[in-house]
């Protein structure tokens, strides 16, 4: 398996490329418009297709790169079925499997930070992987305090459905702003001072009360990003 973890610094955001090395079929995660550019060159210096554009939900910090990436490849963009957005090819249900080449990428519906929230895992080469958008942190979670966010069901999405993925798992998570690259399911459950140790209600109040600024770009880009990225200051 070929795998990359690429960072756009502006919002902080992770896009993973995975690609079937013996087939030359690449899927993108969570995809940011800004780097068009530097994922088609990488493509082409891997001598990969690009079968699958993904996002995990719809983004309110970046603009997808969805839109731009099947004009420029052709590839099929993706988001979880209970999206808003109806300008992507193909939405995926829970425990739906994604093909590229050998590979095989499995959806988990992860609501809370949104109310379409996925997460993607993988097994491959006798590693076990799990892509958490924003539902996840290292050492955090994702807000829910818009787009439909429940603290109660982000609780019960990591403790339930991520929390019972196996202890070695490595965690890739949407964003981070420490310098973290990845951590494992056991890190987060020993270590996340949102979840360890604590209930339900705790967890709420302590979502309930993190008094954030909105993101500064959300008013252009959850519009934009209903449209797949596709905006009149974009074409």
């Amino acid at each position: 398996m070929i795998f990359r973890q690429l960072f756009d610094a502006e919002s902080g955001t992770y896009t993973y490329l995975l690609a079937a090395e013996n087939i030359g079929e690449a899927l993108l995660i969570d995809p940011v418009v800004d780097k068009v550019d530097q994922y088609l060159q990488l493509l082409r210096e891997l001598d990969l297709t690009l079968k699958y554009a993904v996002d995990t939900h719809t983004h309110a910090d970046h603009i997808t790169a969805l839109g731009a990436l099947r004009d420029k490849t052709g590839c099929i963009t993706v988001m979880g079925e209970y999206t808003q957005a109806d300008c992507v090819s193909q939405t995926i249900a829970d425990n739906e499997l994604l093909q590229f080449g050998d590979l095989r990428l499995r959806a988990l519906f992860t609501p809370g930070h949104t109310n379409e929230s996925f997460s993607f895992y993988l097994e491959a080469g006798g590693e076990r992987c799990v892509f958490t958008g924003d539902c996840l942190l290292i050492r955090g979670s994702g807000r829910t305090d818009f787009q439909g966010g429940d603290a109660g069901r982000s609780y019960d999405s990591i403790t339930q459905r991520l929390f019972s993925l196996p202890d070695e798992t490595f965690v890739y998570p949407g964003h981070d702003y420490k310098g973290w690259t990845r951590s494992t399911i056991a890190e987060e459950k020993a270590n996340n001072p949102r979840l360890a140790g604590k209930s339900r209600d705790e967890y709420i109040e302590i979502m309930n009360n993190l008094n954030l600024p909105d993101p500064k770009m959300m008013d252009i880009a959850v519009p934009a990003n209903l449209a797949c990225g596709k905006t009149d200051f974009r074409r």
